[in-house]
């Protein structure tokens, strides 16, 4: 009786196992074990793999094979054609490639016990390219395109569109005001009132021609000179004072000074205060876009670093490249005065000091008495006595902070408390039941934001700031009380 039934169990079991196997995904170090460069091949070989196209596991990776073994033999086939075709392109494309550095300087990590896997390996490609100096990655660094999101990487007379982002001139800024913490308590609907009508939100949302406010920045020259710029000087306009989506935001909250600080002129003590966090919109992405195509088409890089295809600032799409990229991050500069200036005007309060940074961009700094471009891609600037501002989350506090130029960190500090989890698998796993429980508790108001933006899908910050605390000292805590955010699911734009 025993005999009859451990074969049944482990026959079961054995079966269990083999259909496991045959619907295991072919990843890329399967496809790296039958051969396959780490290139344009591979990506679409792994493409074709998501359809299965009716394979077995076994039988797909022998069809990759005899692809790469004779691809003419497979130039026609309907399924692995543009396979084959591949193949064959890229033994001419291989050799005009740029040769990566197979010996790159090291980076320094910062909080790299809570760092993902994927994005040092993403450092660890920047680092190869042969205009690279020096790197870093920040405490709230995660997987991005390219340079990976918290990544620092200065380069020789090279800037690199992803590297910057697709974001340009992603910018926070915080007004403190002449008004006690208990203001915003007394007068939360009246606040809850500005913000509404002061701010607007989602990605491609502006406001109408009757709407719309004039700013100097829509005066450069650029909007003439490049036919580009030109058409996209509308859109601009249309969305001045607009925040977009994703992690952008509007919120009033409490900051708290621990003793005076000198610099800025303000006393211990808790104030209101104004944070908002947006880009430079729809003109930035679409800058992003038509650079980073221009630089893969004249930088070709291998398969693995061809997101940080990058320009020379001695040609002339380096420097239409480095313009446009400082006109947006003047014009997401411009955005974030429009909305402060009209929530100042409408809360009728005294001014006692403004900060803001910019944390994804590229500048002209030296670096070890060398000038090199500093790629700060979701990094703050942090030369010494420079001050920024780093986030939390809706439900976490950020800090104001004052740089020590650290030159290891190439003078920078992470950009918030980086993301835990994707937007994909927060909205999948987490608990909006959890979310208002946190929210009532801390008594915070939140309008607008999905789940997505949960605190839970954030590192903790309060980790984050204790990883980077040779990089800066904090002056002020900011708690958000009144948050405002895109309720309709859209990205950053």
């Amino acid at each position: 009786m025993l005999l009859p039934a451990l074969e049944k169990l482990y026959g079961y079991s054995i079966k269990k196992e083999r259909k496991k196997m045959e619907n295991k995904r072919i990843n890329g170090n399967d496809l790296i074990a039958l051969g396959y460069k780490e290139n344009h091949s591979l990506g679409v070989a792994l493409k074709i793999n998501s359809k299965r196209h009716g394979f077995t596991r076994v039988e797909m990776l022998e069809k990759f094979k005899s692809v790469l073994e004779d691809p003419t033999g497979y130039s026609e086939d309907a399924v692995f054609g543009i396979l084959a075709h591949a193949i064959l392109g890229q033994e001419a494309v291989d050799k005009s490639l740029i040769t990566l550095n197979e010996t790159p300087a090291e980076y320094t990590i910062y909080g790299g016990s809570e760092i993902e896997t994927g994005a040092k390996a993403q450092m660890s490609v920047a680092m190869k390219l042969p205009v690279s100096v020096a790197g870093a990655l920040m405490p709230d660094a995660h997987q991005g395109y390219g340079l990976p999101i918290g990544g620092v990487l200065a380069t020789n007379n090279a800037v690199i569109p992803y590297g910057v982002g697709v974001d340009i001139g992603c910018r926070m800024a915080l007004s403190i005001f002449d008004l006690s913490a208990s203001f915003l308590e007394d007068n939360l609907m009246t606040l809850k009132d500005i913000i509404l009508r002061n701010s607007k939100f989602g990605a491609g949302n502006g406001y109408l021609r009757h709407e719309r406010v004039d700013h100097a920045v829509l005066d450069n020259e650029l909007f003439t000179e490049n036919s580009f710029l030109s058409a996209l000087k509308d859109k601009a306009w249309t969305q001045l004072g607009s925040s977009g989506g994703g992690n952008h935001f509007v919120e009033f909250g409490i900051v708290e000074f621990g003793e005076r600080d000198e610099v800025l002129n303000i006393d211990s003590g808790a104030y209101l205060g104004l944070l908002t966090h947006s880009g430079s919109r729809g003109m930035g992405a679409t800058i992003a876009a038509h650079y980073t195509k221009l630089a893969k088409s004249l930088c070709k890089l291998p398969y693995q670093a061809e997101n940080l295809a990058y320009l020379d600032l001695d040609t002339h799409e380096g420097q239409e490249y480095w313009l446009a990229m400082n006109l947006a991050g003047d014009y997401a500069s411009a955005c974030h005065e429009v909305i402060h200036e009209k929530i100042t005007l409408a809360l009728g309060a005294e001014l006692l000091a403004k900060v803001e940074n910019h944390h994804n961009f590229a500048w002209k700094e030296t670096w070890n008495g060398q000038e090199v471009i500093v790629h700060r891609k979701g990094a703050t600037p942090a030369a010494k006595g420079v001050m920024g501002i780093i986030p939390g989350s809706m439900a976490t506090p950020g800090f104001l902070v004052r740089g020590k130029g650290e030159s290891n960190a190439i003078q920078s500090a992470s950009h918030g408390a980086g993301r835990l989890m994707s937007r994909t698998q927060a909205i999948k796993t987490l608990s909006s039941q959890d979310l208002h429980s946190m929210l009532k508790d801390k008594g915070i108001m939140l309008l607008g934001a999905g789940m997505d933006e949960a605190p839970m899908a954030y590192k903790d910050i309060h980790t984050v700031m204790a990883s980077q605390k040779d990089l800066v000292d904090v002056v002020a805590k900011f708690s958000p009380k009144l948050v405002r955010m895109a309720d309709d699911g859209s990205r950053e734009d």
